[in-house]
């Protein structure tokens, strides 16, 4: 099983960082929270500051955890480990993406995610499932 970190980032505005795998990867053309494979004796927050730096030139710093999710991709299975993170700055430069986008949570369900990343879509989109001025009632 291949150990993997994600990372949540939320901007100031309480957005959520997501990019599209390019064409030639794994799971080419869905969306993903940023990350990468945990190298051995690395811990997943180290993983993430590592990921983010080599693959989109940002700094981030790792804060809560969301939790794990284990798929199995028929040929490789994957435990997905995620955390918030906070944007720290850097413009972003994409090498394993060929798109990103900063978007409100709620809007997340609007895109297709990589299978092991579905669950922490739906958790996120569902922490902010009533809007200012929704009523619960």
């Amino acid at each position: 099983m291949i150990e993997v970190a994600a990372a949540v980032i939320e901007d100031e505005e309480g957005r959520i960082l997501i990019a599209r795998r390019r064409e030639g990867k794994s799971q080419a053309g869905l969306w993903e929270f940023p990350g990468g494979k945990i190298e051995p004796g690395e811990t997943a927050e180290a993983c993430i500051v590592r990921e983010l730096r080599e693959e989109m030139s940002i700094d981030v710093s790792p804060g809560e955890y969301l939790g794990e999710n284990v798929h199995d991709y028929g040929d490789i299975r994957i435990r997905l480990i995620a955390h918030r993170a906070k944007y720290i700055g850097g413009r972003i430069r994409l090498a394993d993406h060929d798109h990103c986008k900063w978007v409100k949570p709620g809007d997340l369900t609007g895109y297709e995610f990589a299978p092991a990343d579905a669950p922490f879509v739906e958790r996120l989109s569902g922490e902010f499932g009533v809007q200012e001025g929704d009523s619960q009632e």
